[in-house]
């Protein structure tokens, strides 16, 4: 697209409340049957409105079809057994009871291919798919068939792929791999984290994204984000490994976090998917204070690979809140827009 500093969420966005639980996470569906698949639907269009009425240029789902950004995804594959569950350390953070992985993975048929044929439908602006990325998939069950992360993740990475082409070919223009696991287990990332990633990328046309952030605004992410010091630095084990891969663009969180912008250097070249929206907190940033953080970026990124984004998903929050959180991300992108147009017809 040619529009300059085109505005996208990461992933998420509130359910309505006829549909799951508000602001909770992995909240079980209110519907069923014919009644669940027209409400996903029907939720489906409403986040396209009101990413389209804020003014954002590229549209998501907002992950209306789906509980969970990781688990929906692999309760669809078989080879693994959602009845026997265990309590796994979730990026050494939370614990959480996962399923169980008891076989050989594999794809027998499409995950989310069809919403995505339905979002084409929606809109014909440029529209993002999100999936779960290889090494954050194997840290949200447990295993007793691999007894490897690697070799799993590999798995995954093939699995992955085969859903990805398939959104390619269903109209979606890019697409997005959730890494936050990359924040956390460095040693991985390094050793075959990153060409795992690329493995699940592997032959796409489409615009591929790695999304890396510090978690969802819930209280087992802020408590541990305080436990991180002054700077927050992880960024640095990943982004040089990814500046020299296949991947097009890195989403980072940066509005309201500790990471130090000029990390944003260690990735020159590729596109930029900036976090300029606060997820942890319920107030709604200015526009001024959206275009501040995108205008202090622009010291690291040129302004035609910067694509100002959320700091991560927004499904915890209350459904005015993210609105709101929208539209001051389009506003913000807008003022900017307009002053570095100004600037390029005064030089």
């Amino acid at each position: 697209m040619n529009t300059l500093l085109p505005t996208s969420i990461v992933g998420s966005l509130p359910k309505p409340s006829w549909l799951a639980q508000p602001e909770t996470l992995w909240s079980p569906w209110k519907l069923e049957g014919e009644a669940l698949a027209e409400g996903r639907k029907d939720a489906l269009r409403i986040a396209v409105q009101e990413q389209r009425t804020a003014g954002l240029d590229i549209i998501s789902d907002g992950e209306q079809t789906r509980q969970h950004f990781v688990t929906t995804f692999i309760e669809h594959l078989s080879g693994v057994d959602f009845d026997q569950r265990e309590t796994v350390r979730i990026r050494d953070r939370y614990d959480a009871s996962v399923p169980t992985i008891v076989g050989a993975v594999s794809r027998e048929e499409p995950v989310f291919v069809d919403d995505a044929r339905f979002l084409r439908a929606q809109t014909d602006q440029p529209i993002k798919w999100a999936l779960p990325g290889p090494m954050t998939m194997i840290d949200t069950l447990y295993d007793r068939h691999y007894g490897s992360r690697e070799k799993l993740a590999r798995e995954f990475a093939t699995i992955l792929n085969q859903e990805a082409r398939e959104l390619e070919a269903a109209g979606v223009d890019i697409i997005q791999f959730d890494e936050p696991a990359f924040n956390v287990f460095f040693d991985d990332v390094r050793d075959w984290g990153v060409e795992v990633l690329e493995m699940a990328a592997e032959g796409l046309r489409a615009e591929t994204v790695v999304h890396i952030c510090y978690g969802y605004g819930i209280k087992a992410n802020t408590d541990w984000k305080a436990t991180l010091g002054a700077e927050w630095r992880q960024y640095e084990t990943s982004f040089p490994l990814l500046q020299a891969s296949s991947i097009d663009t890195v989403s980072l969180e940066s509005h309201h976090s500790h990471v130090p912008v000029e990390l944003i250097e260690l990735i020159r070249g590729k596109k930029v998917m900036l976090g300029a929206v606060d997820v942890a907190d319920h107030a709604i940033e200015t526009p001024e204070e959206v275009a501040e953080t995108l205008r202090d970026a622009l010291r690291f990124v040129d302004a035609d690979k910067l694509v100002p984004s959320t700091n991560c998903g927004l499904a915890p929050l209350p459904r005015d809140v993210a609105r709101g959180k929208l539209q001051a991300l389009s506003a913000g992108a807008a003022l900017l827009r307009e002053e570095l147009a100004g600037a390029a017809a005064t030089a």
